[in-house]
């Protein structure tokens, strides 16, 4: 059953959270890289740019309290820990690739209007 359009307005509102999750910049990303395979943490600081440490960290952390990503430790001599999507993180994994094909076929174009307002601050 979908909640009234209204109640997405209301602060304690279940949908806007989720809404909140994924406008995160970072959520989206770490989302994406992980729909195409578990990995470590600095590997995934080498595969999304712009990302440090610490963002990552409490972007992985607050995404796991919502349950949408684990985080597996594997006790070895070295000890490692590797991050993977949970079956409800992979429900995201649609809205968020029809969202990049969006971004590609009109993320040019924003960029081209942004150039044109002449502000320093934009990209």
């Amino acid at each position: 059953m979908r909640a009234p359009v209204a109640d997405v307005f209301l602060a304690d509102c279940p949908t806007r959270l989720a809404v909140e999750i994924i406008a995160d910049k970072w959520s989206v990303v770490v989302l994406f890289a992980l729909s195409r395979r578990p990995y470590r943490h600095g590997e995934l600081v080498e595969q999304i740019g712009g990302i440090s440490r610490k963002v990552l960290t409490q972007t992985l952390r607050r995404l796991q309290r919502y349950g949408l990503v684990d985080r597996e430790a594997h006790r070895e001599a070295r000890p490692r820990v590797k991050y993977a999507l949970t079956d409800l993180g992979r429900t995201l994994i649609g809205p968020i690739e029809a969202l990049t094909d969006w971004a590609r076929a009109h993320g040019a174009a924003i960029a081209e209007r942004l150039e044109d307002t002449g502000d320093p601050d934009v990209l």
